[in-house]
């Protein structure tokens, strides 16, 4: 059993951070709605859901996803670049504790878990306005020694590297060039998203299921191309806080860790 975590909708969502969208009303009705349906199709996918403490006073705390990176054998609690996130992590850290050994991003880092996409013992690392170059240093040392080869991709035009490009099979990445190179994935198996599509590559995989976010039927096409099992949720309330399908949970294996927190690598370049 795999086991996904959520947070319930604060109802400050409307003043959640943006960098690159403008500024749009949010019905945070309408948004918990759409929330309950998300939970509903992670259900579907054959998730366990639980729902993390509620945290009312966080705008972006429904955003899990940006807490924590978790990989088989360790999960990071991850320090978001937005100082206005980081009394969001504590309870993604008590929650994941029994799943793995954990390791916190020390500063200066700033790491948000979006900007990190792994596909098998590789790991990308996005260089965007959130995930600094300390990061990335702090990543390689802590993950070379376990077995993983971390690659850096520069990001422009968008929030995280996962607004940019996913991988909706092993080996093969959905992305928009405009936001993300494709040359960073040479040698995979590449799908752009149509151009009239920007956001829409932002999928969430499970096992050989994808959750889609409505409202992009073109790359919707070329997914199901791929024979994949396709399904779609409406989020298009989140859509106006720069988020998708991947934003609203973090996915863990129930392989209980030792619980512990490890200081990792002292590395740190600023």
């Amino acid at each position: 059993m795999s086991i996904a975590f959520t947070r319930a909708v604060s109802p400050l969502l409307p003043s959640c951070e943006l960098t690159h969208r403008s500024r749009q009303p949010i019905d945070v009705r309408r948004a918990r709605a759409q929330h309950r349906g998300y939970e509903a199709a992670l259900r579907a996918l054959g998730l366990e859901v639980r729902r993390l403490p509620a945290a009312p006073e966080h705008p972006d705390g429904v955003f899990v996803e940006d807490g924590a990176v978790v990989l088989p054998d360790v999960a990071i609690i991850a320090r978001p670049g937005a100082p206005s996130r980081r009394g969001e992590v504590a309870s993604v850290e008590e929650a994941l504790a029994r799943f793995r050994p954990l390791f916190r991003v020390p500063q200066p880092a700033t790491l948000d878990g979006g900007d990190v996409l792994v596909d098998g013992r590789t790991v990308f690392v996005g260089a965007s306005a959130r995930t600094n170059a300390a990061a990335h240093d702090w990543l390689e040392d802590l993950l070379r020694p376990r077995g993983y080869d971390v690659r850096v991709v520069a990001v422009a035009g968008c929030l995280h590297l996962k607004t940019a490009v996913t991988a909706p099979l092993p080996g093969t990445f959905l992305l928009n060039p405009r936001w993300v190179d494709r040359a960073s994935f040479a040698g995979q198996r590449v799908v752009e998203v149509d151009p009239a599509e920007p956001w829409a590559a932002n999928v969430l995989p499970v096992g050989p299921r994808v959750l889609c976010a409505a409202g992009a039927p073109a790359t919707l096409r070329r997914l199901r191309a791929l024979a994949l099992d396709v399904r779609l949720v409406d989020l298009s309330e989140f859509a106006r806080a720069e988020a998708g399908p991947t934003c609203c949970t973090l996915v863990v294996s129930e392989d209980a860790g030792p619980l512990h927190i490890e200081s990792g690598p002292t590395r740190s370049n600023g």
